[in-house]
């Protein structure tokens, strides 16, 4: 079959193209720009991408066409493919068609946590030797890219609530047919597609619907918004999980995760109750999966990699360490803080945060950022990155919660214009810290404005010094 994909630059879209190559069809596709990684990867792959929209002869002649949800109405390709009457589909309908059939399926969705919960799930039982099937818009610490096409019977992935395409407004998650269900978390998120948490609670209601009464659903009982959505429906089995349960797997003695029914303690790479009731959720999966192989799901916990870009330790000597997080939303933020502030007892705490993602640009959190900074003992806050893609009246006020943070928590808060000004004032301040053990934590849903290498150099040079 041959299949053209518009928006292939996309990771999610790029490694679909391959997975479907990997199954036989003949696959092309375009995008205005590709860029590193992804085009190298399709290059690699020997993939061919037309660069820009323009109708061609690969458009014309492909059986399907599936279309990113970045692509919109007025798009050549798109009119022509709309005009010919040939089939066309979203990127999630495309990967519910073409791998999820047949499958018993495991969608992993929530506000917080989803990309290390399927990771961890999909290593569990991979470990276990069950092959399962992945797709998950991430890489793992050990270079895993995220998909995999395996024989078994069960298939992970991560359920995303952003919407599907321009033709279809229902988020991509519940084109999956969700024979587990994960619920890790849930607040409101994507300021750009949802008015208010009640959309997007609709969303996980017809979500939850989804699942056959063979199967289950699992969800964090610390979140009152699913405990409303899962406690009374009554068609699937339902398990609500959360570490201080009795019937809990795991416990966290001293900020560590431990195996309860034997009190020893797990030697994980992961930090942090967020991780550590990642860790219970896909434990519970495996168990519900694989009871009789209680001691292989906790050696594959141990021997987890992780997921890059959270977590992760760019440098590390006896006094400075560099970490880059994914966090954006206050949340994640507030989470991450604490659990880096858990595992580095004794050392400051020095957060930089860049305000980039589509929710995080605006004010809907204006008093949450505030606030979520706590048991920092200095922090740098860029202004909102793009700043001119939210009009003023709805842009985050940087300056008005730096000034709230030295206000209410009475902790150093700096307003930084840009990436290279917080350099220089971070340079500045590091003197003021040569007594003391530092982690600089970096926390970004994006590039950070290259700013991870010039500090990597700057913590090298000063451990060369000293």
């Amino acid at each position: 079959m041959k299949i053209y994909l518009i928006g292939i630059g996309g990771i999610a879209m790029g490694n679909l193209a391959y997975m479907l190559k990997k199954k036989g069809h003949k696959v092309k596709g375009s995008d205005m720009n590709v860029y590193p990684p992804m085009s190298d990867k399709l290059s690699d792959w020997k993939i061919p991408v037309d660069i820009g929209f323009e109708v061609n002869e690969n458009l014309l002649e492909a059986d399907i066409v599936i279309i990113g949800n970045a692509v919109s109405r007025g798009n050549p390709q798109v009119e022509a493919t709309l005009n010919s009457g040939k089939e066309y589909m979203s990127m999630p309908q495309a990967i519910s068609h073409f791998f999820l059939k047949g499958k018993k399926v495991i969608v992993v969705a929530g506000t917080h946590g989803k990309t290390t919960t399927t990771f961890l799930i999909h290593h569990i039982l991979t470990e276990a030797g069950l092959k399962p099937g992945l797709f998950v818009g991430g890489i793992r610490k050990d270079g895993h890219a995220g998909f995999e096409i395996a024989d078994g019977d069960y298939f992970v992935i991560e359920g995303d609530e952003y919407d599907s395409a321009f033709f279809d407004k229902g988020s991509k998650f519940l084109h999956y047919r969700p024979y587990y269900l994960v619920l890790t978390s849930l607040d409101f998120d994507h300021a750009d597609i949802f008015p208010d948490l009640d959309a997007i609670k609709v969303m996980f209601r017809r979500l939850v619907h989804l699942v056959p009464s063979h199967g289950k659903i699992f969800y964090w009982q610390g979140s009152k918004e699913l405990q409303e959505i899962c406690e009374h429906f009554q068609h699937a089995p339902i398990c609500a999980y959360e570490l201080a349960k009795p019937l809990s797997l795991l416990e966290v003695k001293r900020g560590r995760a431990q195996r309860k029914d034997k009190h020893s303690e797990i030697h994980t790479r992961l930090i942090g109750e967020h991780n550590y009731r990642n860790m219970e959720v896909a434990l519970n999966v495996a168990m519900e999966i694989l009871p009789s192989k209680i001691d292989s799901h906790i050696s594959a916990l141990e021997s987890f990699p992780g997921v890059k870009r959270r977590q992760d330790i760019l440098y590390e000597d006896s006094k400075r360490v560099l970490i880059e997080d994914f966090a954006h939303h206050p949340v994640a933020v507030r989470e991450t803080i604490k659990a880096v502030k858990e595992a580095y007892r004794g050392f400051k705490i020095i957060s930089l945060f860049e305000p980039r993602s589509a929710t995080s640009h605006r004010n809907v959190f204006q008093n949450e950022y505030a606030e979520c900074f706590e048991g920092s003992d200095e922090v740098f806050i860029t202004e909102v990155f793009n700043i001119n893609k939210v009009p003023r009246n709805m842009r985050l006020d940087v300056k008005k919660i730096t000034k709230a943070i030295k206000r209410n928590s009475n902790i150093p808060a700096h307003y930084c214009e840009e990436p290279t000004s917080l350099l220089e004032k971070l340079k500045k301040i590091l003197p003021e810290y040569s007594r003391s053990k530092i982690v600089i934590l970096v926390m970004s849903n994006g590039s950070f404005g290259g700013i991870y290498k010039p500090i990597l150099e700057l913590l090298q040079n000063n451990h060369e010094s000293t």
